[in-house]
């Protein structure tokens, strides 16, 4: 009977050992506070690019030969006129050409002439039967062979004087050297561009566009522009060229705005105004979107139970501070503003408005 008292002993303090160690619940954590807002709709309204106004016509000027340049007249911001001389290269060697074919004509011309007059004795001997027809004809192509040579001559004297013309380098049109490529003294291969001419008549805007913002414009597409000494004139533009490839190292799009009104000056700053159309599109913080597997993704705010739920959207645009959420938002929603990253879909919170004031949760947020 001691034996078995002993062993109901040790079974009651096994139980209560065994009790002890169950572990005790932890309180659960208060509810993370979130600041909430609703989202903006984006109504209508102007983008607005910083440009610059350009020449339409603007080529790279460049010696059609090659050579060391000896002389350059002009420097960028000058204003030249057609034909005006900008730049000559050194015409020794260009005219020391010009002399030698002009010695090959005095050659072939003096050719000529001997086989004109031989063709003219020898046709008073043909006549009197002195002379076979075979001996007549070969002077005859002798002649015709010589005034060949006379004419390829020419031809290569008008080719080495281009080619001396070609060393003096002449604006084709009106306008403002805009750029300035080559100095004097510095040898230039024949098309190496020396000057950039901004030829006078019709004016342009210059500006880049955002990849995001891209697929928004089109050629033939109206716009507006101010210039920045006359901010409150509106000029009529149209867009006239888009570049179909990204620049690589900004990453943005160059476009062109052809002006109706061509007051405008070279190089001077301006703003393109584009018209965005209205949508049902909403606006939202860059820091309350994230994604889950790739998938864009906002987190609501529930006030009938006070807990937060992801929601997936569809992105138009974004930039620096701000995302244009194409669809999954409505206009009453109440969308976390910051720290999504740390949120759970489910996980109980403490909303507070762009003001800092809580939201009323549960029944008392029904109306």
């Amino acid at each position: 009977m001691k034996h078995k008292g002993g062993v109901w002993l040790a079974v009651c303090v096994l139980a209560l050992l065994l009790g002890g160690c169950e572990p005790v619940p932890e309180p659960p954590l208060p509810p993370r506070p979130v600041l909430v807002m609703h989202p903006q709709p984006a109504h209508a309204g102007a983008a607005v690019y910083p440009g610059e106004v350009r020449a339409r016509v603007q080529p790279d000027l460049a010696f059609r030969v090659s050579g060391k340049i000896v002389q350059r007249s002009v420097q960028t911001g000058d204003r030249v006129q057609q034909g005006q001389l900008l730049a000559a290269l050194d015409l020794a060697d260009l005219q020391l050409q010009v002399q030698a074919m002009q010695a090959q004509l005095a050659d072939a011309e003096a050719a000529v002439a001997l086989a004109t007059a031989e063709l003219a004795r020898y046709r008073k001997l043909y006549e009197r039967d002195l002379l076979s027809q075979s001996q007549l004809d070969s002077l005859q192509t002798a002649l015709k062979s010589a005034s060949a040579r006379r004419q390829q001559a020419r031809a290569a004297l008008d080719n080495a004087r281009n080619q001396l013309d070609y060393g003096r380098l002449r604006a084709p049109a009106d306008g403002m050297i805009a750029r300035t490529l080559a100095e004097a003294g510095q040898v230039v291969a024949a098309g190496q561009p020396v000057f950039a001419l901004a030829e006078d008549g019709q004016r342009e805007v210059e500006f880049s566009i955002p990849e995001q913002r891209f697929a928004e414009f089109a050629i033939g597409q109206p716009v507006e522009v101010t210039l920045l000494d006359q901010p409150q004139q509106r000029l009529k533009g149209t867009i006239r060229e888009l570049a179909q490839a990204a620049d690589p190292r900004s990453r943005t799009y160059s476009a062109r705005v052809s002006l109706d009104d061509a007051g405008a000056e070279l190089g001077q700053s301006a703003r393109v105004h584009v018209r965005t159309p209205a949508g049902q599109a909403w606006i939202v913080p860059l820091s309350a979107v994230d994604a889950d597997g790739g998938q864009p993704r906002v987190w609501l705010f529930a006030a009938a139970d006070g807990r937060v739920r992801p929601q997936p959207v569809r992105l138009q645009a974004y930039d620096a501070q701000h995302v244009l959420i194409a669809d999954g938002l409505q206009a009453g929603d109440w969308v976390v503003m910051a720290g999504v990253h740390l949120l759970q879909d489910g996980q109980p919170v403490r909303a507070l408005d762009p003001d800092n004031r809580p939201l009323a949760t549960g029944s008392e947020a029904q109306p």
